[in-house]
């Protein structure tokens, strides 16, 4: 450590060497592998989001969060806000705050629902279409190029072991959205 306090040559691999270590050792923690694993889960999620983020759709005057919501609606839509919300993962304010947005942009139609008077449905505008179909080429080919790097086995042994790990989740009291 230097006299700033900082850790020079710590990277994300040694800083997770350093906490399980120190996690066992000086506060008796036994889960080491847990939080290797679920610290590496985090930090993968978050370096691809953000690239993707970055790569494709800032450039284009977009948002993660927003193209979730236009991701979403363009193929299970149009649907109600709530299922969008539950579908993103967000919340439902959340939802109803980037709908405004994406109104005023013209790529969102709301309309009212046809079972409550207080629902509403999201639909893609035909722009909005339109801007889908380019934005998520763009991201495939952004997507291929993270998952090219594992094998397609390697890439399907992933995804069931993400899914395990999700379906999972009703064994212990899970906190959050679906």
């Amino acid at each position: 450590m230097t006299a700033d306090g900082e850790h020079g040559g710590l990277d994300f691999w040694s800083f997770v060497e350093l906490a399980n270590r120190r996690l066992a050792t000086e506060y008796g923690f036994r889960h080491q592998l847990a939080t290797e694993l679920l610290l590496t889960l985090n930090r993968a999620s978050n370096i691809v989001t953000y690239d993707l983020e970055a790569s494709v759709h800032r450039p284009r005057g977009r948002s993660w969060s927003g193209f979730r919501l236009l991701f979403v609606t363009w193929l299970a839509g149009p649907l109600e806000a709530k299922k969008a919300a539950e579908l993103t993962g967000m919340s439902r304010a959340a939802v109803s705050n980037l709908a405004k947005t994406l109104v005023a942009d013209g790529l969102l139609a709301r309309t009212p629902g046809e079972h409550d008077g207080r629902s509403v449905l999201l639909s893609l505008t035909e722009r909005g279409t339109e801007e889908m179909v380019e934005l998520f080429r763009e991201q495939n080919e952004r997507e291929y190029e993270w998952a090219s790097v594992l094998t397609e086995a390697e890439q399907r042994i992933l995804v069931m072991l993400l899914d395990k790990l999700v379906s999972n989740r009703d064994q212990f009291d899970v906190r959050g959205r679906n």
